[in-house]
């Protein structure tokens, strides 16, 4: 089969960037082959073709974007992006904020069984590292306004199975959260948002970056309030309501269609 002219789309299931790629491509009415990472095997070898090992990565022919950037994959198949209104940063500011206070409203409501033994449809991740892996999307902010930029691998910090209880996960919510507030105390709202952002994915302003931190967080939070209801039969305390996403570029759907 000729691909010279083909967009693929390389993905795995929960992954908020790839679910977001995917249905702008279809939004656009941008035909592409799914390719999921976790499912098949010569995906990861395709991506290899390109020196890659990471999702969401778009293709078409020779030619790759990094899925994160909605400008870029527009760029890539030959379409208009029209950039959306970005929220003020003390507005993005106070809503992660929320979002990471709710996550751990939400954290303490399950049991540690559960946490441990609740595993993601199609994706072998228990609810213990959906939490950990949410409130690291914040730390790793943090990290690089201390000088340290943002790499693929700074998002795939989880820990292993059985390793972290309870209330090591909650007490990891709460430095994160005291980082955060502490930073922007300090820094965060004399920051020059328009300043260029050291991250792996595309060229960002901080503004982008920040706003970026904000739905990944949500996005996942959205998917542990939803794992609560659907597969667990808990009514989150106090769940995040939806104008806490109102204006965020976030996925329509929480999950992956089947």
């Amino acid at each position: 089969m000729d691909m010279t002219h083909e967009v693929s789309v390389y993905w795995q299931p929960g992954c908020t960037s790839c679910l977001r790629a995917k249905e702008y491509l279809t939004r656009h009415n941008i035909p592409f082959r799914s390719r999921n990472v976790l499912t098949d095997d010569s995906a990861y070898a395709e991506l290899a073709h390109f020196g890659l090992r990471r999702v969401p990565i778009v293709t078409k022919g020779e030619a790759w974007v990094d899925g994160q950037s909605l400008k870029d994959i527009a760029r890539l198949v030959g379409i208009a992006h029209k950039e959306t209104r970005q929220l003020p940063p003390v507005e993005l500011k106070d809503r992660l904020l929320t979002i990471v206070d709710g996550a751990g409203r939400f954290v303490a409501q399950i049991t540690p069984a559960d946490l441990e033994g609740t595993i993601l449809p199609n994706r072998p991740r228990s609810l213990t590292q959906l939490a950990y892996h949410l409130f690291n999307v914040a730390d790793a902010f943090v990290e690089h306004e201390e000088g340290t930029p943002l790499t693929f691998a700074a998002y795939c910090r989880e820990p292993l199975p059985g390793t972290m209880s309870k209330t090591e996960l909650l007490a990891y919510r709460n430095r994160v959260r005291d980082r955060f507030a502490t930073w922007w105390e300090s820094k965060g709202a004399s920051r020059d948002w328009r300043a260029r952002a050291d991250v792996y994915y595309a060229e960002q302003t901080m503004h982008d970056f920040l706003e970026r931190t904000t739905w990944h967080a949500g996005q996942h939070t959205r998917q542990l309030m939803w794992t609560m209801q659907d597969r667990l039969a808990i009514a989150p305390d106090r769940p995040l309501a939806a104008e806490i996403f109102a204006d965020l570029p976030m996925p329509d759907s929480i999950w992956d269609p089947a």
